[in-house]
């Protein structure tokens, strides 16, 4: 791969040739530093700076570079699967239905299992954008009647399966990757607002979230909130909606309608304190509008319950290399469940885990047989939810698919 090539579905990420090394890159966000921050690596290409790479970085100096390189450089540059880059990191339930907009939680026993081997609902035919395949899928957002909708990031299009279909729908974008209200760029996630009965998606290369009628004719959509880097969305009962930010060490709540939002997380700048976060990504809120969300760069999930100015660490990562269930590595995708049960992907260690309240250590519910395109298998997951029934959807990004496990 050349120097500067794409190497990612973030379009802000590019390859960087590694100093010393032959035909090897790292796919980094060049925003993460400027040029006059960047020191010379020393005459060994050595980096004394912890999460930093000696690279070659031409556009600021001739001579190889010291570049950061965080531990969540895998979830802020999720790799394309066909260039060599490389990263650093390697009893059915009853159904509690939620008031208008909030998606089904389903009351999920205690002591639930799922099939090993998941069904392919969405996507699955290769990387593509034709109607029965998806391009780095990201966020999902499953219906009361099981119907699908996935942000198909690299499509800039959302995309929505009924159940048992092949091909999927275009409902909102599809117009190519551009600012237009007819347009979306890299979307990261979407959810429905059932009251209004639209969309609303994470347009997250446009910096704004913006709101599609799902009524037919619709065409274009209208901006809810702009300039911010969306990540990820949420939405409860009362119809606030949650949002998360790159970069930004927040969580936000607004009331439709507000451009500017109330810190319900985090806001005390990046660190590891419990009242602070480092790069939240995903997020999900409870029936009781607690908060949890994806705390990359603290290698955590943490929990912050509605008013608390510190969160709790649900689970947490402390060795990357070690798959022991004790760590949740790499957190994307969130749910809780009506008992406080937490599920999250794992997204280092290939799998889905659950963590039952006040839990030392998790369980591997699916995958963890590691990354491939085998049934019981991913390539980085990212989304997931659940249906009514309690079966676990799975975005298997690197896949480009969405996997259903049932619920035995």
């Amino acid at each position: 791969m050349a120097q500067y090539d794409r190497c990612s579905v973030n379009a802000g990420c590019a390859c960087l040739h590694i100093a010393g090394a032959i035909n090897v890159g790292i796919c980094s966000y060049l925003s993460l530093a400027r040029c006059a921050e960047l020191v010379n690596c020393d005459h060994n290409n050595v980096c004394y700076e912890p999460e930093h790479t000696c690279v070659h970085h031409p556009q600021c100096q001739s001579a190889p570079v010291c570049f950061p390189v965080p531990i969540f450089n895998r979830q802020l540059c999720p790799l394309l699967t066909m260039t060599n880059a490389t990263t650093t990191t390697t009893t059915r339930p009853t159904t509690t239905t939620a008031r208008g907009p909030q998606l089904v939680i389903p009351n999920i026993p205690a002591n639930a299992k799922w099939a090993q081997y998941g069904m392919t609902v969405a996507g699955g035919e290769g990387n593509g954008n034709a109607t029965n395949q998806l391009s780095y899928p990201a966020g999902l957002f499953v219906d009361d009647d099981q119907t699908v909708l996935i942000a198909d990031s690299w499509n800039n299009r959302i995309m929505q399966w009924k159940p048992g279909d092949k091909n999927g729908q275009v409902v909102a974008g599809g117009n190519g990757p551009g600012e237009r209200l007819d347009q979306l760029k890299n979307p990261t996630d979407v959810l429905i607002d059932k009251e209004t009965d639209s969309l609303i998606i994470c347009d997250s290369s446009n910096l704004r979230v913006v709101r599609w009628s799902r009524r037919s004719g619709t065409i274009q959509g209208e901006i809810l909130i702009d300039n911010i880097l969306c990540a990820n969305l949420a939405m409860d009962d009362q119809r606030y909606l949650y949002v998360t930010a790159y970069f930004i060490p927040e969580v936000k709540q607004y009331r439709l309608g507000d451009k500017n939002g109330t810190v319900v997380a985090g806001g005390n700048g990046n660190g590891a304190g419990l009242n602070q976060l480092y790069y939240p990504t995903y997020v999900f809120v409870d029936r009781q509008q607690n908060v949890y969300v994806s705390d990359s760069n603290n290698s955590r999930v943490m929990q912050w319950n509605k008013g608390a100015k510190e969160g709790i660490i649900v689970a947490e990562c402390h060795d990357w290399m070690n798959n022991a269930t004790t760590q949740l590595c790499g957190s994307t995708g969130l749910f809780v469940d009506t008992l406080g049960t937490l599920y999250a992907a794992d997204s280092v260690h290939v799998r889905i885990m659950s963590w039952t309240q006040g839990a030392q250590q998790g369980t591997v519910i699916v995958g963890g047989n590691g990354e491939g395109s085998g049934a019981n298998q991913f390539i980085y997951p990212t989304g997931l939810s659940f249906d009514r029934h309690g079966n676990l959807y799975v975005v298997d990004q690197s896949n480009h698919r969405v996997q259903r496990f049932s619920i035995e």
